[in-house]
This record gives C-alpha cells, sequence and structure tokens, in this order.
C-alpha cells in the first residue's frame, strides 16, 4: 500500500456534535483513545454498508437495483433515513488508493457526514500455525488502519478468520494483535473485534483476548444476533452481556438473523437494549439489517426501534 499522504481534520464532526481526533502526519498517540460521544438518540445512529450490498457497485450488485457507489452511501443514506453516519465494509471500497480516498473523503465532507467505524474483513488468521499466514493477518490489519486515519474513521472491526491448520489460540491471536493494536495506537486508530465468526469469533473468545492483550485500543464490537443465530440464547445473551462490559464506540443493532438450520432468529430487542444501558454504553449503534426483505425498510425499522429503546 502506498504511504499515507497528508490527514486533514474531519469538519463534519463538529456538525454533529461528536468530537473526532484530528489526525495529521506529526500527531502524537495518545494514552487511550477519548471520543466525545453525543447524547441524542438519532445522532448516535449509524448505517453499516453490508446489508445494501446488493445495491452498491461491486461483485455482489445485483442488476436491476440502482448502482451506488460507496463514496456516494453516505449522501445516500442521509437522504433516505435522515442519519449521517456510515460503517463501511472492506468488500465495499474499489480502491484504497490515495486518490480515491480523497475522492471518499470529499464526498463525505460535502454531506456533512462521518463514518464511525470500518468493518474490515480478511482471510488470513492471526492464530495460524504457520508464521507467514499471521504476518499476513497484521499486515493486513494495519494496512486498513492506514485507510481508517485518511477517511477519518476513528476505529474499525478486525475479524479473526478461522485458521486451517490451528484451532482458536489465545497466545498467537494475542501476540498478532498486540502489533496490530501498537500500530492503531500510534495513529490514534480504536481496534474493535466482533463476536462474528462462531468458531474464531466466540464472544467469551474475545473477552479473554481482549483482556490479555490489555490495551485501551482493544475493544469489543457486540452483535445483537451473531452469536444467538449459532449458539442459542444461553450463549447469546451471556455473551452480549460480556461483550457491552468490554466495548467502547459501536455496536451492530440487528432484530433477526437466519440461524445455523436456516431457522429465522429473532432478538429480545428490549432485553439486548436493557443490557446495553446496563453497562453505560455510550457510543454508536450501527444499523445491521441481515436477514431475508428488503434492506431499506428492514433498516428503517431498526431505527425505529432503537429510537425507542435508546432513548
Amino acid at each position: 500500500m502506498p504511504p499515507i499522504s497528508r490527514r486533514r481534520f474531519f469538519a463534519a464532526a463538529a456538525v454533529t456534535g461528536a468530537s473526532f481526533w484530528a489526525h495529521t502526519d506529526t500527531a502524537v498517540a495518545s494514552a487511550s483513545p477519548n471520543l466525545q460521544f453525543p447524547s441524542r438518540a438519532r445522532d448516535r445512529i449509524a448505517i453499516a454498508s453490508y446489508p445494501f450490498r446488493e445495491f452498491i457497485a461491486g461483485k455482489d450488485h445485483k442488476g436491476g437495483n440502482p448502482n451506488i457507489e460507496l463514496k456516494d452511501f453516505a449522501t445516500h443514506v442521509t437522504e433516505k433515513f435522515n442519519i449521517n453516519k456510515i460503517e463501511p465494509w472492506t468488500g465495499h471500497f474499489p480502491s484504497t488508493d490515495p486518490a480515491y480516498l480523497d475522492q471518499f473523503r470529499a464526498a463525505l465532507d460535502q454531506s456533512r457526514a462521518m463514518v464511525v467505524n470500518i468493518a474490515v474483513d480478511g482471510t488470513h488468521s492471526p492464530y495460524a500455525l504457520n508464521r507467514e499466514e499471521r504476518a499476513k493477518a497484521i499486515a493486513f490489519s494495519k494496512q486498513w488502519i492506514d485507510v481508517a486515519a485518511v477517511i477519518g474513521s476513528p476505529g474499525l472491526r478486525t475479524n479473526i478468520p478461522p485458521a486451517p491448520d490451528s484451532q482458536p489460540d489465545l497466545a498467537r491471536t494475542s501476540e498478532s494483535l498486540k502489533q496490530v493494536v501498537e500500530y492503531a495506537a500510534a495513529k490514534n486508530i480504536l481496534l474493535n473485534l466482533e463476536n462474528d465468526n462462531p468458531v474464531s469469533e466466540d464472544p467469551f473468545f474475545l473477552v479473554k483476548l481482549i483482556e490479555k492483550v490489555n490495551s485501551p485500543w482493544l475493544r469489543a464490537l457486540p452483535d445483537f444476533c451473531n452469536t444467538l443465530a449459532a449458539k442459542g440464547p444461553q450463549r447469546g445473551y451471556p455473551g452480549i452481556d460480556a461483550m457491552f462490559a468490554r466495548a467502547y464506540s459501536i455496536c451492530h443493532v440487528k432484530s433477526m438473523e437466519i440461524g445455523q438450520e436456516g431457522k429465522l432468529v429473532h432478538v429480545d430487542m428490549q432485553k439486548t437494549f436493557g443490557i446495553l444501558k446496563a453497562h453505560n454504553y455510550k457510543g454508536y449503534c450501527s444499523m445491521e439489517f441481515d436477514s431475508p426483505g428488503d434492506p431499506y425498510a428492514g433498516t428503517q425499522a431498526l431505527i425505529n426501534t432503537t429510537l425507542k429503546l435508546l432513548g
């Protein structure tokens, strides 16, 4: 990846009431993240790009749908939902070249929008027995930390893919993540871990991992439904409770998802928002509709529920 060019202050933060870091080439890393989150419920809502993959230009675009460029996604959701915060997915970036990232940032500034987190999905496992595989995982996360710094995102979600040669390993994963966290902290970028893959990202494994790395720059990203759909309520709700105890800036709001047996699993939204509030969580809530149906109607329903239960 080419060296990152000069970074500019994210002016949109002043408009929305959320305070973001001013990234500059000479910035000195803070001892810990210090984001100031808005208090109004609507201002705490973000829209994930992943549910709109059949509408966004790229390999998942479905013929007959409008073809939305990722750099225009923030303007699109602002017009559709009156929400000016987004969480883009790495699979939607057509490029990470400096020229494209400058266009992306300019589009955000023009629409007075902001990125609150980048959902990063790689294929290399940080706990693989193969040292070269682990090195590739570390390098991949570092590349997206650079992207986050350029486009003004305060953090990113890095994933932990399963390894073909090993079961999840706490020691090797923490060793890899410490290198990534140190790199992220030097650029004032927060690293988040999500309870997504049921094998490699079990919430209780992630909690142990966060505790072992022991850095304020590594936090949990609780997903309302992933563990619930994969392992049922006995694992799902305690898991999200453990995740919210270590969350800081971002969570994924879902009301339902297809489980491993092909059945639609529904979230007890009042219970889950109760867990969120019990941990005094003040960060953003990213709407991630992930079930059959229209993502526009599904996202609007999630927004309505969040406005009702978050306030």
